[in-house]
């Protein structure tokens, strides 16, 4: 009895010799990595430059994906198209039998009779055809088809273009709006302590008998607003943040920081604007396709008053023996050719209102060019305006931000000597927060106006 007390003794010490240890391993601060690498690579967000949150949208967007495939489809059509201007090969082989009539004929090659087939477009009772066979087709409408597929392609490779520059955009747009965002947030976070302070700067006046409770009531509700505007400002962050990681990551959640400029970019010229709208504008170039599409359309349609040339030229056997050679040393080897002309003579006025219609989309397109070309003249205007101002406003919305600073400054000193009212100092808070989120609004007003610029010179 006492060996086994003495052995549970020794086994609860142990159990709680084990315990202590274990609780040591896991106390705060003092927790294992298992694997230091890999845990500062999952603490570690991604840096995302411009140029690669640009890249990453392009292998992710859904839009632009569908460009791309429509333009690769219309390059293979292209070539589709050529290969239709060329003669094609078939290599046909056929085996044939046919029922006899009972009677014998001299149709056969050689001297000797043969049985008489009781069809009689059928030249024997059996019949072995294998031939190679070349086929060509000569006629407008084949070149009008490779013209409208060329211009077509070229079309397809505008809207491609359109599309990247469009998604560019968006993402410009995108990218500055959530560092605005944080920007945002940082300055409500940074106005939620100003106020903190002010409301406790108003209590200990309160308590020296300087100032009324109703300055304290006053400095509470704009550090609850200011409570609020933080909330708000995080919220906006992260929706910022989900719209662009959708663009990005696999997973819109994923972490991620942005490497911006402090400094915004330098605007072009307006004559270096102007010279690269006129070369690299993609919508102007597929209202042109369009244009040749249409003409390609006129062309075809014109065809089919002209007459199609046929040529066939055949290789190989057609004889009643599977072989090189028939009976009595008969050659089955051997070929023709053939040319045939289809002269088209009536076909109740259907040419006729092809080519009309035709005529019609031609037309269409002729406007939809000169519309274009209005249009894009009118934007490159209104876009290179709209950067032009919100770039010289950038320095105005600095200079704003500076004299609302010295206004809260000078507010709080002459409210702390007693010369300036609680709603003086509330006003320049106000108007201090204001001008901080009017600068970074209007930062991302000229980001994103230099980027709808850049879209139409094609120098994004």
């Amino acid at each position: 009895m006492i060996l086994l007390r003495k052995g549970s003794y020794l086994i609860l010490f142990g159990c709680v010799l084990v315990g202590l240890l274990d609780g040591a391993a896991h106390a705060p601060g003092q927790t294992p990595a298992p694997n230091a690498a890999n845990d500062a690579a999952v603490a570690q967000p991604a840096m995302i430059t411009l140029d690669e949150a640009i890249h990453r949208a392009q292998s992710s967007d859904a839009n632009y994906a569908a460009a791309v495939a429509a333009g690769q489809s219309a390059a293979l059509e292209r070539r589709n198209a050529y290969g239709d201007l060329l003669p094609n090969v078939v290599y046909h082989n056929q085996g044939l039998y046919t029922q006899s009539n009972g009677l014998t004929n001299q149709a056969g090659q050689g001297v000797n009779s043969q049985p008489a087939p009781r069809f009689i477009a059928n030249n024997a009772v059996r019949e072995y055809a294998s031939q190679a066979t070349v086929n060509e087709a000569l006629g407008l409408a084949g070149i009008a088809a490779v013209r409208r597929a060329r211009a077509q392609a070229a079309q397809a490779a505008a809207e491609q273009e359109i599309a990247r520059r469009g998604l560019v955009a968006a993402v410009v747009s995108l990218f500055y709006g959530v560092v605005a965002a944080d920007r945002k947030l940082t300055i409500a976070e940074r106005a939620q302590q100003e106020a903190a302070e002010f409301t406790k700067l108003t209590a200990e006046r309160e308590q020296a008998r300087e100032s009324a409770h109703a300055d304290v009531i006053k400095a509470q509700l704009e550090e609850q607003a200011r409570n609020r505007d933080v909330q708000d400002a995080r919220v906006q962050a992260e929706k910022a943040r989900l719209e662009l990681g959708v663009l990005l990551f696999p997973d819109p959640r994923t972490a991620y920081l942005l490497s911006a400029p402090d400094a915004p970019p330098a605007l072009a010229s307006r004559e270096d604007v102007d010279a690269a709208a006129a070369k690299n504008n993609p919508e102007l170039r597929s209202a042109l396709e369009s244009l040749r599409v249409s003409n390609a359309g006129v062309t075809a349609a014109w065809a089919s008053y002209l007459p199609d040339i046929g040529l066939n030229y055949t290789y190989g056997i057609d004889a009643p023996q599977f072989a090189v050679n028939g009976p009595d040393h008969v050659r089955n080897l051997g070929y023709s050719a053939m040319v045939t002309v289809d002269i088209p003579v009536w076909d109740w006025f259907n040419t006729e209102r092809r080519v009309k219609q035709s005529q019609i989309a031609r037309q269409s397109a002729q406007v939809a060019l000169s519309a274009t070309e209005r249009q894009l003249i009118a934007r490159l205007d209104e876009a290179y305006v709209e950067a032009a101002t919100a770039r010289d406003e950038l320095a105005s919305l600095d200079l704003s931000v500076q004299t609302a600073a010295e206004s809260l400054r000078l507010s709080k000193m002459a409210y702390t000597g007693g010369e300036a009212t609680v709603l003086e100092v509330v006003d320049a808070q106000n108007a201090y927060l204001a001008a901080q989120n009017a600068r970074e609004d209007g930062r991302v007003r000229y980001a994103a106006a230099r980027a709808n610029l850049q879209t139409l010179t094609g120098t994004m």
